[in-house]
């Protein structure tokens, strides 16, 4: 199996507030930069759309390891947390719905393809990889006016969604 590091983050200017993401993988000496963004959003759900977008850029099954510095993201992936989420019909433990339920599934859907290890990263620590998909996240976070994240609008912010829309 062709093996492939993975770097992401995401980025949030407010929370919730415009967002960005970022992934970065690496191939061999082959390196691949892929971000974006959205008007309304929160950084944990950037930080899941990175891994997303990272594992949706293959193209066959991969040994993979993804590195983050979301500790949500890789905890919940490394000790398994969406398993009894799933398992209780994606309510947590306190009843309440689990947030970010659709990314989650798009998540595991991806990691189900491939054989992924997720390792996390101190941000802001002076890691290379981890240091440019602060910089591509947060640019796409600045960039991302028109770009709506139509389920956390939906589902999370219906009021400010009419608002920005004139529903």
């Amino acid at each position: 199996m062709h093996c492939v590091k993975i770097y992401t983050d995401g980025a949030c200017q407010g929370n919730p507030g415009p967002g960005g993401y970022a992934a970065i993988l690496v191939s061999g000496d082959k390196q691949r930069e892929l971000s974006g963004g959205f008007r309304l959003t929160t950084n944990n759900r950037m930080e899941m759309m990175a891994a997303i977008v990272g594992l949706s850029a293959l193209k066959k099954p991969c040994e993979v390891a993804l590195y983050s510095d979301s500790k949500y993201l890789v905890e919940a992936m490394t000790k398994k947390w969406y398993v009894k989420w799933r398992k209780n019909g994606w309510i947590t433990a306190a009843q309440t719905p689990v947030k970010n339920a659709d990314l989650w599934l798009e998540l595991i859907e991806l990691v189900n393809q491939h054989s992924v290890i997720f390792l996390w990263v101190r941000g802001h620590s002076g890691h290379l990889q981890n240091e440019r998909c602060d910089e591509l996240a947060v640019h796409a976070c600045r960039q991302s006016a028109g770009q709506i994240d139509a389920e956390f609008e939906a589902v999370y912010h219906p009021v400010q969604r009419a608002k920005n829309t004139g529903a």
